[in-house]
């Protein structure tokens, strides 16, 4: 049986400088991500796309998203093979790929976690769970692209 999960969230556009869209270079790429009950999150398009660099743009976080859904369903695992993982960190990377329309999409996303975990005898299973955690992953299973992985993990003290 499966369950359903409904998410809302909020996107305003801020940045009508008072004249709308009436030209291009005349209105800011800004706006707002709001949750009920959580911090607004303060978001642009792409500085190549006459954004803020200063912001969050919607490819930031589209590999953020599937480097975080990884990293849950892996620590879950983990927590039930029995691997302790002490530290976890993922330097996540995603290629996207402009066409000549000016449309584009991502050719893949390359998750670099480096985990620790808390003793060397757990170090082959906690590399095998990389893969169980990518088959779980929500996200990344509501992609249309690759996404990979280039895990690395240490022993604590080591």
């Amino acid at each position: 049986m499966s369950k359903r999960h409904t998410y809302l969230t909020t996107v305003e556009w801020t940045g009508n400088n008072g004249s709308g869209t009436s030209n291009y270079r005349d209105f800011e790429r800004s706006h707002v991500v709001s949750v009920t009950n959580k911090p607004d999150i303060l978001c642009s398009s792409d500085p190549a796309f006459r954004g803020d660099a200063n912001k969050y743009n919607p490819e930031e976080m589209l590999v953020s998203s599937l480097s975080s859904c990884h990293m849950l369903w892996y620590l879950h695992l983990c927590s039930e093979a029995k691997v302790v993982v002490v530290a976890y960190v993922d330097n996540a990377t995603g290629v996207m790929e402009e066409t000549s329309s000016g449309s584009g999409h991502f050719r893949e996303v390359r998750l670099n976690p480096v985990v620790t975990v808390k003793d060397a005898s757990m170090v082959e299973r906690a590399q095998t769970l990389h893969e169980k955690a990518n088959d779980y992953c929500f996200i990344a299973n509501s992609v249309n692209f690759e996404v990979k992985h280039q895990a690395t993990c240490k022993v604590l003290g080591q």
